[in-house]
């Protein structure tokens, strides 16, 4: 077959998958609302428990952790993550998900070399520049003061 660029082209966008952001876009918008609604029915059902704003927040935080780690484990969260795309990364779910997710692929080279080493393989990074940021503030603010 003998083309020239601009036939190649022409033939290859004829051919290629139709992008689908609508979809995708729709999807993690309905997908990060549903776990927004979550997070602020647990901490409203927190709050009417007796706990105050703060312990209240504390307890959502990790409620919605461990319900991410939980579904990664049960293997659901990947599937809602087909439907809601970015949606499922943004939120604090999602960083459970990138904790949880390479700690229960490795869990078969052992408990060290495989769980506890891999797990931050992701988010260890950003846990990292996270420290360091709030260290470099830290420091700023007390020159500044």
């Amino acid at each position: 077959m003998d083309m020239q660029n601009g036939e190649y082209r022409r033939w290859a966008e004829k051919r290629a998958p139709r992008s689908q952001v609508g979809r995708n876009c729709l999807g993690a918008f309905l997908m990060g609302g549903a776990i927004c609604c979550l997070g602020q029915l647990l901490l409203t059902l927190f709050q009417n428990m007796g706990l105050d704003e703060q312990a209240a927040g504390t307890a959502e935080s990790v409620a919605l952790i461990a319900l991410g780690a939980l579904l990664t484990a049960l293997g659901v969260y990947d599937d809602l993550a087909a439907v809601g795309r970015a949606g499922t990364l943004v939120p604090i779910t999602g960083f459970s998900n990138s904790v949880a997710a390479p700690a229960l692929e490795f869990k078969t080279e052992g408990l060290v070399t495989g769980t506890a080493v891999k797990m931050f393989s992701i988010a260890g990074p950003v846990i990292v520049f996270g420290l360091a940021a709030s260290v470099v503030y830290g420091l700023v603010l007390c020159v500044m003061a």
